[in-house]
């Protein structure tokens, strides 16, 4: 590594990867983007050119044998994150890879074990867990703000406009609970601070046999309940909100807040509201820094793909139960 930088490549051209985590990983302060691969050579040659970044590869493959890259940052289809986590930490390369890091936990698990048969790290692009916002809102939670915490509501909600996105396609692990639902999982167990034991859900399913949209419900051990919605046919929501015995928290654009300042809204009593406003940050940065740290110093990534695996149970979960018309489903322990 040079001049302790970890030196990142990007397997594949995806929009998320030209239009956040490339550019997060370009101002990092300890991370460089070195290479980019992509199975179309002109496109690789274009991308890096339009990014300014210094190599491509014309081939995934091609980008795995670059030795001159030290860890990749994987945006393919949700299908193919295992294949290709996999196959790089098999070469030597750390891997950040977007979420969900697998179509289910057993993938997750074979996912982590690879890595730490090949000693490198792995973890999963959540990147709303370290907005300062985030970390606020779970310090008061902590606190006790709220008093007891008893129930949670979020969304996650938008609108596909671009005919056979991806998104809707079944055979590359497309649906809203994957695509979107899966950040109101994982915000409500992260809050919770446990797991989830009983699933129901509801969807409406597309004609390529996705889910459309999605009405989950979550019981926790301690009997917290979390309710979500979760859509790719539905006008843009990004919320969610914690209701106590004491107080109740909102915090809007939930996943998304940007680098401006953002807010908490805290209800106590009748009409009494009070806005707590934070500064921003760019969520993507903090998220590369801190992986390239554990990657650097061979120090635990602050999410392991186990934490992928809990997440993913709970979504197979919710899963069974909408392909069962609702009914109550456990999580598998």
């Amino acid at each position: 590594m040079t001049d302790r930088k970890l030196r990142w490549g990007v397997l594949s051209t995806a929009n998320i990867g030209r239009a956040a985590v490339n550019p997060a990983i370009q101002a990092s302060a300890n991370g460089v983007l070195a290479a980019v691969g992509s199975r179309d050579a002109e496109r690789a040659r274009a991308f890096a050119e339009a990014a300014s970044i210094p190599r491509w590869h014309g081939s995934y493959e091609a980008l795995l044998d670059d030795p001159e890259v030290d860890a990749l940052y994987i945006p393919l289809p949700n299908s193919l994150h295992r294949e290709w986590t996999i196959r790089a930490v098999e070469a030597g390369k750390h891997v950040l890879c977007e979420k969900p890091l697998a179509l289910d936990a057993g993938e997750c698990r074979a996912m982590q074990a690879a890595a730490d048969a090949h000693g490198v790290k792995l973890m999963e692009a959540f990147m709303y867990r370290f907005h300062p916002r985030t970390t606020g809102v779970l310090e008061m939670v902590r606190s006790g703000v709220l008093g007891e915490l008893r129930t949670l509501r979020s969304a996650f909600t938008f609108r596909l406009t671009r005919p056979g996105n991806i998104r809707m396609d079944p055979t590359l692990g497309g649906g809203a609970l994957l695509d979107v639902g899966c950040y109101c999982v994982n915000v409500s167990r992260t809050m919770v601070g446990g797991e989830p034991v009983t699933a129901r859900a509801w969807a409406n399913w597309a004609p390529s046999g996705v889910d459309a949209e999605l009405t989950g419900a979550l019981l926790f051990e301690n009997g917290v309940t979390a309710h979500f919605d979760c859509a790719l046919t539905m006008e843009r929501s990004e919320f969610y909100e914690l209701a106590g015995t004491e107080a109740s928290l909102r915090v809007p654009t939930a996943f998304l807040p940007g680098t401006g300042e953002t807010t908490i809204h805290e209800q106590r009593g009748r009409g009494q509201e009070h806005v707590h406003v934070l500064p921003g940050a760019d969520e993507y940065r903090i998220m590369v820094e801190r992986f390239a740290d554990s990657a650097m110093n061979d120090a635990p990534v602050p999410y392991p793909a186990d934490e992928a695996a809990r997440n993913m149970r709970a979504i197979e979960a919710l899963y069974r139960s909408a392909r069962a018309g609702g009914i109550p489903v456990t999580v598998e322990p």
